[in-house]
């Protein structure tokens, strides 16, 4: 659940490896020469449209924590951070935000990074665009809205989740999502310079210091995102960048929550813990560390994890968690079904030559818009309950209209 590549490397290795190996040598073609893709057209990957009825706009924002070196490559003398907010906006017909483009589901070199490695390579497939348009003025006419923040997987990059998080704004939030930097595969910083991972190699051991380490990192990155967001909040500026029109004045810093997947999952658990002001978390199939699995938490925490019961620290954790809690298993779906993989990859398996049976393996059984309309549903009914109050009744127990959705504990 920490080891992307791990992970990746057990899923759909035999098939998607023989469709991103060289080409067998064509008949007067010399081995071992340049190798050739297929001569299909590479495919273009879309992301699920949001369900809720407002606008997304998004912006992204770098952000320098000067009281820090950075952890991970002590040469470089601050903490440098990307962050990207995505929030409810004006309409893009409305007269103020006439023809705004849609933004990348990933920026351009950092892109050029991303296709090199995995499985989502150029030639390939085309990265999707997102739903959402770049800088666009701020729907201001609700007055402030709860904020979300996200955190990747190990070796994931903040855009993972989009289908996620993209729909939580479509129905009202804020969400901010941050790339670890170090920790993250890529990420690109204004000017086109990219800063590619450089963690060291992680143990196989529970309580591997690489990846306590990991955590620590991240929980004072998401404690000083918060801080910045509330400078905004009250400056209405950035560090000289420009924000979105009514961007600061839709931020209800009163009322944050955090999400994350694998072990952006733990980073959410493990800020509340460090006494990060979050009023709810959301673990999305990590494992716990450090000392929130003994402690426990005494506010909302939500466990959502894939058709697996393999993780000993949910059950060391849970006797713990003296707030609201829930232990949720999605029947038929795996570790990356909570990313963007569950809808790119049946997009891309024919290109990418891989089986049914490969695309199981690595995604799960479970119908890809099936999966990804319940997790949705229970991401945001819980935070629905704890940010706004509102009734959430799937969240009471199982029910016949989501038979797939296990309740644990």
């Amino acid at each position: 659940m920490v080891s992307t590549g791990a992970v990746l490397a057990a899923g759909l290795a035999t098939g998607l490896a023989m469709a991103a190996a060289p080409a067998a040598a064509a008949p007067g073609r010399t081995p071992g020469a340049a190798p050739y893709l297929r001569p299909e057209p590479p495919v273009r990957l879309v992301l699920p449209r949001p369900t809720g009825h407002h606008a997304i706009g998004t912006a992204a924002l770098r952000l320098t924590d000067r009281s820090r070196r950075d952890p991970w490559v002590p040469a470089q003398p601050v903490r440098e951070l990307m962050v990207q907010l995505w929030y409810p906006a004006r309409s893009a017909a409305a007269p103020s935000s006439p023809g705004l483009p849609r933004a990348p589901w990933m920026t351009a070199e950092a892109a050029k990074v991303f296709q090199k490695t995995g499985y989502l390579l150029d030639g390939y497939v085309t990265l999707p665009v997102t739903h959402a348009r770049g800088s666009a003025p701020a729907d201001t006419r609700a007055g402030r809205r709860p904020v979300i923040l996200y955190s990747h997987g190990h070796g994931q990059h903040r855009a993972s989740s989009t289908s996620l998080v993209e729909d939580l704004v479509s129905h009202g939030y804020v969400v901010v999502t941050i790339d670890h930097t170090y920790d993250a595969g890529q990420v690109e910083f204004p000017g086109g310079r990219v800063e590619t991972y450089a963690m060291p190699p992680l143990g196989d051991e529970d309580d591997d210091p690489v990846v306590g380490k990991a955590v620590d990192v991240r929980v004072t990155d998401t404690r000083f995102v918060l801080e910045e967001l509330s400078r905004i909040v009250r400056s209405r500026r950035s560090g000289g960048q420009l924000l979105p029109h009514g961007l600061a004045d839709v931020l209800d810093m009163s009322r944050v929550a955090m999400f994350g997947h694998s072990l952006g999952g733990a980073t959410a658990a493990a800020a509340m813990a460090s006494g990060v002001p979050l009023r709810a978390g959301a673990n999305l199939d990590g494992a716990l560390f450090g000392p929130v699995v003994d402690s426990g938490l005494r506010r909302p925490f939500l466990l959502m994890s894939e058709d697996a019961d393999s993780n000993p620290s949910w059950a060391k954790a849970w006797p713990h968690l003296r707030g609201w809690r829930r232990n949720l298993r999605l029947t038929g779906t795996r570790h990356f079904s909570y990313t963007d993989y569950e809808t790119f990859m049946p997009q891309a398996a024919e290109r990418l030559g891989a089986t049914e049976e490969q695309l199981a393996e690595f995604i799960g059984p479970l119908d890809e818009a099936r999966a990804i309309d319940i997790q949705r549903r229970f991401l945001r009914a819980y935070f629905d309950l704890h940010l706004r109050h509102q009734p959430a009744r799937i969240l009471d127990g199982p029910s016949a209209h989501y038979p797939e959705m296990r309740f644990i504990g």
